[in-house]
């Protein structure tokens, strides 16, 4: 089978080398660090199926587009992908589906609902929730506990000045607190499957998560706190009524479906929904899908899904490398060092994301150079999250260029919640 996924970042990377155990695989654009890559535009490439990796060609439409000239495609066409470039819709489906959620309302920029916005703040009590209702690449929520903040963020987003039209509509939500947690299931347009392994994401940019949302830092799985039980249950209560909604409403959704909750004292929650798989939880995730990964996915695009996804027990943990200045202004061009040591420590893959070519002077093994935020994800692999932690470190240690940045406490806590588990 020839595959071409389209995507040019670490989540693509991991695609293309689980893809890459039974098929032939083309990426789009890709970037230097990823064999196989191609400037040939999706709908250039003869490929037996097209797996989309990011939220944004998904909300332009291009798996309809795909499909419409007859091509196999993983991944939701843009009706579908509006849980994710729609939040306010999302929560409008997701509240029709009875998935438990957080108390919410949508605003738009106009004067009538810059006032509104501001009028319902007041009746919230902390931590205040707002989002962009479009695409922000994962940085369009703020979470505070600070009533001016809040309101400050509603004014930025509704003219403009934070995130351009995805924020001039925006989501504000009831707060809530507890651990936060992220499920997969594949959907055929029918139904959806469980992918058996909960993955936990550090979105902040500093240690202990202080400073700014990112695109995200860092993840672990599977879990401590959320077995295989906990996730048949979490998915339960959220894949099959919202698919079951969408149907009702005539979308037919062939691709991933990403849940993020929060553990509530109250119980789960659902914090959204989006509509690929996640980056970088996805570089945690997909090298431990046992079956066929290509087969697996032609048969979700085909309508055709079969009854169980398997997932290795083993712990995997990622820890992403950053440019300077990320997120606010990522600097670029800087030399990668230690790549081909990284990638020699027993149990680790490292997946390119946010990287360029060099100018030809470097040796082979440093031939990349910083060429976005996030430039590198780090994956360790082992029998339990500890070591799969250390070896993690272990690899970071090996790269360097000026200014890199990266969190050291990802799957600390995780760490230590597993230490006690076995004590």
């Amino acid at each position: 089978m020839k595959v071409c996924v389209v995507g040019q970042g670490g989540r693509e990377h991991a695609f293309a080398s689980a893809l890459a155990r039974t098929a032939d695989v083309v990426v789009t654009p890709g970037n230097p660090g990823i064999d196989g890559s191609t400037s040939a535009a999706p709908d250039e490439i003869d490929a037996d199926l097209y797996v989309i990796g990011p939220e944004g060609p998904l909300a332009d439409g291009l798996a309809d587009r795909l499909r419409a000239s007859g091509r196999l495609v993983f991944g939701p066409g843009a009706d579908g992908a509006a849980l994710e470039s729609s939040k306010a819709w999302m929560k409008e489906v997701v509240s029709a589906a009875g998935v438990p959620t957080a108390a919410y309302a949508a605003f738009d920029g106009d004067p009538a609902g810059r006032r509104a916005a501001h009028a319902y703040l007041e009746t919230l009590p902390p931590p205040y929730v707002v989002k962009t209702s479009g695409l922000a690449a994962g940085k369009g929520v703020l979470v505070t506990d600070e009533l001016a903040e809040a309101h400050a963020d509603v004014d930025a987003k509704l003219d403009g000045t934070a995130f351009g039209d995805a924020g001039r509509r925006i989501v504000i939500e009831e707060g809530m607190r507890g651990p936060e947690v992220s499920l997969f299931a594949l959907c055929d347009g029918r139904r959806a499957v469980l992918l058996p392994t909960a993955v936990r994401d550090h979105k902040r940019i500093g240690d202990g998560d202080t400073g700014p949302n990112t695109g995200g830092m860092g993840c672990v799985s599977p879990l401590a706190d959320v077995d295989r039980a906990a996730c048949v249950e979490l998915a339960a209560l959220a894949f099959e009524p919202t698919l079951t909604e969408l149907i009702r409403r005539g979308v037919d959704y062939r691709g991933v479906l990403y849940a993020g909750f929060m553990l509530t004292p109250d119980g789960p929650r659902l914090l959204e929904f989006n509509v690929r798989f996640g980056d970088p939880e996805a570089q945690v995730t997909l090298p431990r899908v046992e079956n066929d990964l290509a087969q697996l996915l032609a048969g979700a695009a085909a309508g055709e899904l079969i009854d169980e996804v398997v997932v290795s027990d083993d712990a995997m943990v990622c820890v992403v490398c950053a440019a300077e200045g990320y997120p606010a202004a990522p600097r670029t061009g800087d030399v990668i060092a230690g790549l081909e040591r990284a990638r020699e420590v027993p149990g680790v893959t490292v997946f390119c994301a946010g990287v360029g070519a060099g100018d030809g002077r470097e040796t082979p093994s440093e031939s990349l150079v910083t060429g976005g935020g996030r430039v590198l994800n780090v994956c360790g692999r082992g029998p339990d999250v500890s070591v799969a932690r250390d070896r993690a470190y272990d690899a970071v240690r090996q790269l360097s260029w000026p200014g890199m940045t990266y969190r050291n406490d990802i799957a600390a806590a995780e760490a230590a919640a597993a230490a006690a588990l076995r004590r």
